[in-house]
């Protein structure tokens, strides 16, 4: 059953769906966009159920479903009073307890190590930031994060010093679909800011807010107060996790996905996060941003 806003004990039905029957439910989200599902297993197996469960949090949907619910899903499970039936809510995994300990830091080792192994071509940028446009060297860039709090991302700077205000008139010329904005040959950029973003050179400062906590090494990219204005409501699960200097977004071809698909990768990411996924995330940024592979 897929369903509207609730009010109270009462809910609005606004479709069903039945595995095997009515195609992808992927699909079917994307058809209705119900706020949440109420899952009755009936005769559908367990290993379904679980597909059914992934498939709605990657959409951003949350699930309710009757408490004979496999063990499994019961796991995640929290009740919830008050209802005509125990339904039990399926909460999408965020990182808590020894996942967040274990992510810290890895977070902070690392941050150290780009910092102290960078810091001769750090002190290279800023001479050539200052030798090419007046300005200064870092740009802060307000941004949005964990629990959808405003922060400032740092960043080298890699546009003339006014481009925040000429934004409003390119915004004619964007070339991204969804809350993006993005311009190939973007007229603000720099000579050295035109290098710096060809090999995200420009992001390397965002150390300096992961070591405060306001950021992580990976996780999903931190979007503009512009772009965060134009979200719908499903696209902010993504904002359960601090934000990330890489993501998924960076090694998946991202120009050449709609935003909507590049949300859905953030969630695939939130569940099946470890360690190890972080080092093959980062490993693979190498090449992509070598490549330029999606990116401009």
């Amino acid at each position: 059953m897929l369903t509207s806003s609730r009010r109270l004990h009462a809910y609005d039905v606004v479709g069903s769906f039945s595995p095997g029957r009515d195609g992808p439910l992927a699909a079917r989200l994307e058809q209705v966009r119900p706020d949440e599902i109420v899952l009755s297993e009936g005769g559908v197996d367990e290993e379904t159920v679980l597909e059914l469960v992934e498939t709605a949090h990657r959409s951003g949907v949350r699930v309710r479903i009757a408490p004979k619910t496999t063990e499994l899903l019961l796991q995640r499970g929290e009740y919830v009073p008050g209802q005509g039936a125990p339904l039990f809510e399926l909460r999408p995994p965020v990182l808590t307890g020894w996942d967040w300990i274990v992510k810290r830091g890895f977070d902070l080792v690392g941050s150290v190590l780009v910092f102290v192994v960078g810091l001769p071509l750090w002190l290279l940028i800023a001479i050539a930031i200052k030798l090419d446009s007046r300005g200064p060297v870092f740009f802060v860039d307000r941004r949005i994060g964990v629990g959808e709090r405003e922060f400032g991302m740092l960043k080298f700077r890699t546009m003339i010093s006014d481009a925040p205000a000429l934004q409003p008139g390119l915004e004619g010329a964007n070339e991204a679909e969804g809350a993006l904005f993005k311009i190939r040959d973007d007229p603000r950029v720099t000579r050295v800011g035109r290098f710096l973003r060809r090999f995200s050179l420009d992001e390397i400062p965002q150390v300096a807010n992961v070591v405060k906590g306001e950021m992580s090494l990976v996780g999903p990219r931190p979007l503009p107060l512009r772009d965060y204005e134009l979200l719908e409501d499903w696209h902010r699960a993504r904002y359960r996790v601090l934000p990330g200097m890489t993501g998924l977004w960076q090694i998946s071809g991202r120009s050449g996905l709609s935003f909507d698909d590049l949300v859905r990768l953030d969630f695939t990411y939130l569940e099946n996060w470890s360690v190890w996924l972080d080092v093959s995330i980062i490993a693979k940024t190498i090449p992509a941003v070598i490549s330029r592979r999606g990116a401009y």
